[in-house]
């Protein structure tokens, strides 16, 4: 039932944003265009593409599958993109609840609880998710977070390969999910080659034949956009007109840090949100689609990281992030609700006291296995041997 209430919130939503829909489409669009021309057309596409449009700032996984809607009309093909992307919105709700459901394995979680947590969490996320993938039509976005979400699931289970292969694939589609990869650190200390060999050979296959081919492509890191007054930048005494040449690289550091500490706090769900609040507090811009990815990082935080019903977090980031963008009138007032919001929830994560004794100091090992029954459907043992019989209360 809350899966069939998410599913008509989001067609809800998609149909209001929809006509108006697609404003940043046209990136994708074009980049779908160039890259599959390799030698054709006039030499600007193929592996030319980041040396002579330094403006597209999607990787290539995204201009992969855009080109995917390019046989299509424009019209078409971007209504085609928005209704999958949307539909991505939706796979992310089931990936949360299920990762949270099988890291919660054999610890007695009431999952008719965890549906609800699913449910009010997954209410809060959707118009952001509809934001960046109908109203903008930010498909790198779109790509790098549903990965991240893939990675969490198969990260959870324990699969080393194929958590590190979707955590490039992330970065592959969007750069900036760079900052999520402290969430290799949640498995066992054996297991951190096998995930980072894969992350980082996926990631040289995906953007080594571009530098390869034309070393201009180091252009697209250099690309800088103007400085708004709404951003915290400001606040923190950035006034350039543009981006400033320490920014980017800051954000990254920023992110890997506070993920990093948050997994050895034994805070491993907050690792999105932290890295999402990098970006949003020393970002020049504030797109309300950048919002989008401090959603993500509030859904798995309230419902793999938090045992309560409410999820505070997510509506809290709502609010605050988006709702502020339309009662708050002044521009630097903006960029210091958003510096609050970064502040006040990484302290939170960080350090806020947690009673599971299990998340501080075991992230992902599981402490005991039984039968239950997941939110989806029965749960299987990771050996594949035997479905669960019930929820533990049954045993």
């Amino acid at each position: 039932m809350h899966l069939l209430l998410l599913t008509a919130w989001t067609v809800l939503w998609f149909a209001v944003v929809e006509p108006n829909g697609g404003f940043s489409w046209h990136y994708l669009r074009t980049g779908g265009e160039l890259i599959y021309q390799g030698s054709s057309g006039d030499g600007t596409g193929g592996l030319n593409l980041y040396a002579h449009h330094p403006e597209l700032q999607m990787g290539p996984i995204s201009f992969l599958v855009a080109g995917l809607f390019n046989p299509f009309s424009e019209h078409t093909g971007q209504f085609l993109a928005a209704a999958f992307m949307s539909l991505l919105g939706l796979v992310i709700l089931v990936l949360a609840g299920r990762s949270a459901a099988t890291y919660f394995l054999g610890t007695g979680t009431n999952h008719q609880r965890l549906r609800q947590r699913v449910l009010i969490a997954g209410l809060a996320f959707i118009p952001m998710w509809i934001e960046v993938s109908v109203r903008f039509g930010h498909l790198d976005d779109v790509l790098a977070l549903f990965f991240t979400a893939l990675a969490v699931w198969f990260l959870t289970r324990g699969n080393a390969a194929a958590g590190g292969a979707c955590l490039a694939l992330a970065m592959d589609s969007k750069p900036t999910a760079l900052a999520f990869l402290p969430l290799i650190l949640t498995l066992p200390k054996q297991q951190w080659l096998r995930a980072g060999l894969w992350c980082a050979g996926l990631v040289a296959v995906a953007w080594l034949p571009f530098f390869l081919a034309d070393p201009q492509s180091f252009a697209a890191a250099k690309f800088t956009i103007p400085n708004n007054p709404a951003s915290a930048l400001r606040w923190l005494g950035a006034n350039d007109p543009e981006t400033p040449d320490w920014a980017r690289p800051a954000q990254a550091a920023l992110g890997l840090t506070l993920g990093a500490v948050a997994v050895w706090r034994g805070r491993w769900a907050g690792v999105v949100l932290l890295g999402a609040n990098a970006r949003i507090v020393l970002d020049p811009s504030v797109y309300t689609y950048y919002t989008a990815s401090v959603l993500l990082g509030t859904l798995l935080w309230d419902v793999c990281g938090q045992r309560r019903l409410v999820p505070w977090w997510s509506w809290i980031a709502l609010i605050t992030l988006y709702g502020s963008v339309f009662v708050v009138p002044d521009e630097s007032a903006k960029g210091l609700v958003r510096l609050g919001f970064v502040a006040v929830s990484t302290a939170y994560v960080l350090f806020w006291p947690m009673r599971d004794r299990r998340n501080r100091n075991r992230p992902l090992d599981r402490m005991e296995e039984g039968p239950v029954e997941g939110p989806w459907g029965p749960m299987w043992d990771p050996d594949r041997t035997r479905p669960w019989a019930g929820p533990p209360a049954a045993r």
